[in-house]
């Protein structure tokens, strides 16, 4: 059940994510589209084809052919019983439905609850979209209403950056090789900088935007789940449930935010974006730094950064490792041996680099950087999008990467400290880095520059 199915994250996700499905053979049960507007098949059929061309570049028609057949149109309000009379008759009484909101926030409740009235809530599974509330309060108030009627346990809150491969692959490579895990601790790890850089700005998404702001579209959810992954202690057992509650475990031991800890920007020109409201205060970028009171990163500071209309498109993490205490060595250029990085590329580019020192060429006792890199898509080939992993989650009843209530409400608790921000955003340029106040959040006075350059 694909609530929604005319919207816009359905014809640039969700279609050809299961047009993908379907060319592999995993699709198997019929997928009912639920829409406001007349969704009769044909008109189904063309908006799906269109989708899957614009995302997918030519469509193999015997793929699609089999996707067709399996969708099927329901036009209705989602806010009245009439339309989940029609969707139970497609139902069968033994038939176990997932029923997926694509649709905005405020009808997760109201579907929710018809869902519950109309008892399609008893062999059923709810998937939500974010965002999943807009601050602490309101994701509580929302995880009451939609638990009256779905146990936590068949509640599925959609992070997408959980269905990536690059982001899954950071935990693997932490806890599979002994080569990390033993030095991932503030004995060795100097400091941790998480970027998700934009080249682009919001286009024609302004009104959208205005009402969220860089915390609230990727902060309180993608990075901070990232971080996570990233410095959680490992699970006590194998199984979602334990790797889910360690990840909370993580986020409840990040320390309350200082707002002398946060840089708030705005691109120059944001404010004539159509939908933008006069004046404006949302921000386009937000530099965070984070610390985490446990044993195992105490005084070790984690930056995120994220931003629209920056130098580049990129999402990384760069950890950068402490010196041995005596340098034996110097650079080729007499000055001080950079420290060891590990670099995580989360996109364009998925891959880990391990930035290195070795000898330099003709020179006694002196020092050239060196990466060492493995290329994921060269390594593993082509790999499954988000969405394939989320729809392939969500029928199995897989939770591990879907957002639990605590994980969410521990998200929330961190970032509201940065949303009763009241000082305007500074402005900066297209083009660069963001304002430059953000720099002396990191010791050095700069962050650590991105693999891919301007």
């Amino acid at each position: 059940m694909l609530y929604g199915i005319a919207g816009d994250l359905a014809k640039k996700m969700i279609i050809p994510a299961l047009y993908r499905l379907t060319a592999r053979g995993v699709l198997d049960v019929p997928v009912i589209g639920v829409d406001r507007g007349p969704m009769e098949a044909a008109i189904l059929r063309e908006h799906a084809h269109d989708s899957i061309a614009t995302v997918c570049g030519p469509v193999d028609e015997n793929v699609f052919g089999a996707l067709a057949d399996r969708l099927i149109p329901v036009t209705g309000d989602v806010t009245k019983p009439a339309l989940y009379t029609e969707l139970a008759r497609h139902i069968p009484g033994d038939a176990f439905a997932v029923h997926y909101l694509a649709v905005p926030p405020a009808l997760f409740g109201p579907i929710a609850e018809r869902l519950g009235a109309a008892g399609l809530n008893t062999r059923g599974r709810l998937v939500v979209e974010k965002p999943f509330g807009h601050d602490l309060a309101s994701a509580q108030r929302l995880n009451t209403e939609l638990h009256r009627h779905f146990p936590e346990k068949r509640l599925l809150r959609v992070d997408h950056f959980l269905g990536k491969e690059p982001v899954q692959n950071v935990m693997v490579l932490r806890f599979a090789n002994s080569l990390l895990e033993p030095i991932w601790d503030r004995d060795h790890v100097a400091v941790v900088e998480i970027t998700m850089a934009e080249a682009f700005d919001v286009a024609d998404r302004g009104a959208f935007y205005d009402a969220v702001g860089a915390v609230r579209d990727v902060v309180q959810n993608h990075l901070l789940q990232v971080l996570a992954y990233l410095a959680m202690d490992p699970p006590a057992e194998d199984g979602a449930e334990s790797e889910r509650s360690e990840k909370c475990r993580l986020l409840s031991a990040i320390r309350a935010i200082d707002p002398d800890d946060v840089v708030r920007g705005q691109y120059t020109g944001y404010l004539d974006t159509p939908g933008v409201a006069p004046g404006s205060t949302a921000e386009t970028y937000a530099a965070v730094r984070l610390w985490i009171d446990n044993w195992r990163w105490a005084d070790v500071p984690f930056l995120i950064r994220t931003g629209k209309a920056l130098a580049v498109t990129a999402t990384e993490i760069a950890v950068r490792l402490r010196q041995p205490p005596r340098m034996l060595f110097l650079c080729a250029d007499a000055g001080r041996p950079q420290p060891n990085v590990v670099r995580f590329r989360i996109e364009p580019d998925p891959g880990v680099t391990f930035e290195l020192l070795a000898k330099a060429p003709g020179k006694v006792d002196a020092l050239r950087d060196v990466p060492v890199s493995v290329d994921f898509a060269t390594e593993q080939g082509q790999v499954e999008s988000a969405y394939e992993r989320i729809f392939t989650d969500a029928l199995a009843g897989d939770p591990r990467h879907f957002a639990r209530q605590d994980t969410v409400e521990e998200q929330w608790r961190i970032v509201d400290p940065i949303l009763d921000i009241k000082t305007p955003p500074e402005p900066y340029q297209r083009g660069g880095w963001g304002p430059s106040s953000a720099e002396r959040l990191t010791e050095e006075g700069h962050w650590i520059p991105t693999a891919i350059r301007p």
